[in-house]
């Protein structure tokens, strides 16, 4: 047990520590006076968010970016709430504000993807660039990337993501875990190893996506539409796949508001991670669960006196110092340092959580937006 403690100690430090690295090798990107010219189609698949799309309207009604440059085409998956019609609603009162509504065409076991499908056969513009209904983007999203797009030769993008309105211990957690997450992702650009994106803020040309045949050989799994894309551009050619890492570009999202919810939702996330291509993501993902799988069972023989409390504590502080040191480097990018007090409490639940929704993901169902999907 000691032997096996210190390897996978020694192999998380390692990996962690690599996306330390990698996090301070991708450069931070500001935005210069320069004139826009990228055309946009902004895609929202949306179900049932009658709740959340008044925000997300209002913060794309805000855009700096012109007008004329952009389209915005909402997807409605089979809502049952007044969804639509709040669109309808926000159009009248902005009627300069041109918002398209189409109906999902399904055709796959994947509702998002569909919508995706749907939105981008109608759009009219060149670069695709996808977000959620839950979402509020700033001011300067579309500067960002249009001025990155202007210097970069890329085809896909991928930019940063992160929790607002964070008011309970709950959300906290939420936060540390998912900044977590985002520093992974670009820590994992910084070493040539990208395997993590987010579709709440992604942003790709229509030439690639058809290029790459869209989502046809990953339509059976309901979620992934962000990451199995990834997977595709990269083999496609990954010198044209980049980071926008700026924080004219963040866009922020809500978390769970209950641990029902969250289970559902990190069920969901973990559901396809066994049918990722990515050797490097799939090692990443066996690291870390086989990292918080070993505290636990150190904890267990310590309890149990067959293990040094010792060698319970070391593997702890060696984890806790590294991941604090990877959430640091991407709380300050986000400007969320003042949650970092939450780090503690997190490191302890989390081994506990993160090796449940593991498990549980393997062999039961997961809900998402009012239905059940198998892995």
């Amino acid at each position: 047990m000691s032997l096996l403690l210190i390897t996978i100690t020694i192999a998380y430090l390692f990996l962690i520590g690599r996306f330390v690295y990698g996090f301070d090798k991708v450069e931070s990107f500001g935005i210069e006076d320069a004139k826009p010219k990228t055309k946009f189609s902004i895609i929202v698949p949306f179900r049932n968010e009658a709740e959340n799309l008044p925000e997300l309207l209002q913060s794309i009604k805000t855009l700096n970016y012109p007008e004329h440059l952009f389209e915005i085409i909402c997807v409605d998956d089979a809502s049952d709430d007044d969804s639509v019609e709040t669109i309808s609603a926000f159009s009248k009162l902005n009627e300069s504000f041109r918002i398209k509504v189409l109906k999902n065409e399904r055709t796959t076991n994947s509702p998002k993807k569909d919508a995706i499908t749907s939105a981008i056969a109608f759009a009219q513009h060149k670069w695709i660039i996808t977000t959620d209904a839950d979402c509020v983007i700033p001011k300067y999203w579309l500067d960002a990337f249009d001025a990155f797009i202007q210097k970069r030769p890329y085809k896909f993008i991928v930019a940063p993501v992160s929790y607002h309105k964070i008011d309970s211990t709950l959300k906290r957690f939420q936060l540390l875990d998912f900044l977590s997450l985002m520093g992974a992702t670009i820590g994992g650009f910084g070493i040539k190893r990208p395997f993590l994106c987010n579709g709440a803020n992604l942003a790709y040309s229509k030439a690639l996506f058809k290029s790459v045949n869209g989502f046809d050989g990953n339509d059976n799994i309901a979620s992934g539409d962000d990451i199995f894309l990834l997977e595709k551009a990269l083999k496609s050619d990954k010198d044209t796949v980049g980071y926008l890492k700026s924080e004219h570009a963040i866009v922020l999202t809500k978390p769970q508001s209950d641990w029902k919810a969250l289970v559902a939702q990190r069920k969901r996330w973990a559901a396809k991670t066994s049918n990722y291509n990515s050797l490097f993501g799939k090692l990443t993902g066996l690291v870390v669960l086989l990292m918080n799988v070993t505290l636990i069972c150190a904890l267990t023989f310590t309890l149990i006196g067959e293990l040094s409390p010792r060698l319970l504590l070391y593997p702890f502080i060696i984890k806790f110092g590294i991941d604090f040191l990877l959430l640091f480097k991407t709380s300050r990018l986000f400007s969320q340092e003042k949650y970092l007090g939450a780090f503690i409490f997190s490191s302890i639940v989390y081994p506990f959580f993160s090796v449940y929704i593991a498990f549980a993901s393997m062999f039961t169902t997961y809900k998402w937006k009012g239905r059940s999907f198998n892995k």
